[in-house]
């Protein structure tokens, strides 16, 4: 080695000395100095839920001043019918209302099965009961929270008539290969699209894949009317029967021929209407739907692309030709062996670093007391052992918080902690 070169090296070996020795930040857990410093009202601002201004008031000042309530209802349904492009569309007083109304217009004899995730809220698997209806609990994929076609093969039965997909957290079902098999197998297929507000696949809007869907428009959600909900229907004779279950008033307004006209009057003896000024909300919320998606939708993709470099963290796989949205919160996963930590420990270091990082278990239906009740149902539900989907999803998310407004800072400061933590994940592992 010339003297020149050795030089170079004894530099290069000391410049790389002394970088391995230049402090790296100490975790805020441990008393360093937190990576978010974003003032509390600013971050309230940015993810504050339902969203609501000056248009909704005026919306509902408007529809008192008018005093003719119920034209809202009619105008939301054509409003929302030309959005989805569904065939036949009715408002509900809820989504749980619209899911009841659902099951009763399948008609189906006492005693069939419907195929339905446990990882779901419960209207979806117990407003079946009443019409004699019976759960079949399906898994859900672990890379995506929805259904798990695969778990459903195995699960068929001479009384499965009927498959029900629920959108976890906005993001579609495989619905051609859910739609595939239900046409192969002769199974009618339906939707829960409580979370999907926007989301479609194929150019298809969710909700209209099966010959019935159902969406809430619950404060939670993502075009909230404080309370609300619409099913969506492909066939007229499906639309009259769910309408007549719980609209008194609309028998009247079908053709003569329809076998429901006879009830005018009536209906099928529930009162499930959407309340007027839920309905005067959902419009301005439909008006501006596709821009609040965006806008969370671009500061996700901001923090997730940079997120996803970290090593044991991963979003939900999404396919090219589905659009998904996003409900409630920004949903990672985190595997344990490549991170080099537990995920209590890492919420642990996030939240101490300023992140609004949380935990939040999805109910699993199978588990809960009603349905291992014989006394509830036509025939008992069978309880499975195990649901290793539902099992990985709930124990490897985290959630943080979607960002509704220009959010670079938050979102670059949230990206530093994350870095922090995983650039100390010896430490964290103590924690």
């Amino acid at each position: 080695m010339s003297d020149s070169s050795r030089r170079t090296f004894v530099q290069a070996t000391a410049g790389i000395a002394a970088l391995s020795q230049f402090p790296r930040p100490a975790l805020a857990a441990f008393g360093g100095k937190a990576s978010v410093d974003i003032p509390k009202e600013r971050m309230s601002a940015l993810t504050r839920w339902p969203r609501y201004g000056p248009e909704e008031k005026q919306a509902l000042h408007a529809l008192i001043e008018e005093n003719t309530y119920y034209n809202a209802l009619p105008k939301f349904e054509q409003e929302w019918q030309a959005y989805t492009k569904s065939p036949f569309v009715k408002a509900h007083m809820n989504g749980s209302s619209a899911l009841t109304s659902m099951y009763f217009a399948l008609n189906l004899p006492p005693g069939s099965e419907i195929m339905v995730p446990s990882y779901t809220f419960f209207s979806t698997c117990l407003a079946m009961r009443f019409f004699g209806c019976v759960p079949t609990f399906i898994d859900i994929h672990p890379k995506t929270a929805c259904f798990d076609l695969d778990d459903a093969k195995k699960k068929l039965t001479p009384r499965t008539k009927a498959v029900v997909a629920m959108h976890s957290w906005g993001l579609p079902c495989e619905m051609d290969k859910i739609a595939s098999w239900c046409k192969e197998k002769g199974l009618i297929l339906l939707e829960d699209s409580c979370h999907a507000h926007g989301a479609s696949m194929q150019g298809k809007m969710m909700g209209t894949w099966g010959v019935m869907g159902a969406y809430s428009f619950q404060a939670s959600k993502l075009m909230p009317s404080v309370e609300g909900g619409v099913g969506m229907y492909q066939t007229r004779e499906y639309y009259e029967r769910a309408a007549a279950f719980g609209h008194y008033e609309d028998p009247v307004k079908f053709p003569k021929n329809s076998p429901v006209r006879a009830y005018e009057g009536t209906g099928f003896g529930m009162k499930l209407r959407m309340h007027p000024f839920a309905a005067a909300v959902a419009r301005v919320q439909l008006s501006r739907l596709d821009e609040k998606n965006a806008q969370a939708i671009s500061n996700l993709r901001k923090l997730n692309d940079r997120l996803s470099a970290l090593a044991g963290l991963s979003e939900p796989l999404v396919r090219s030709d589905q659009k998904r949205v996003y409900y409630h919160a920004n949903m990672l996963f985190l595997d344990e062996k490549k991170a080099g930590f537990q995920r209590g420990q890492l919420v642990k270091a996030l939240q101490a670093e300023g992140v609004r990082a949380t935990i939040w278990d999805y109910p699993e239906q199978h588990k809960l007391k009603i349905y291992s009740e014989a006394k509830w149902w036509h025939h008992p539900p069978v309880i499975p052992a195990a649901m290793p989907g539902n099992a990985q999803v709930n124990a490897t998310h985290i959630f943080l918080p979607l960002l509704h407004g220009p959010a670079d800072d938050v979102i670059d400061q949230y990206v530093q902690a994350f870095e922090k933590v995983w650039a100390r994940k010896s430490e964290v592992s103590k924690l």
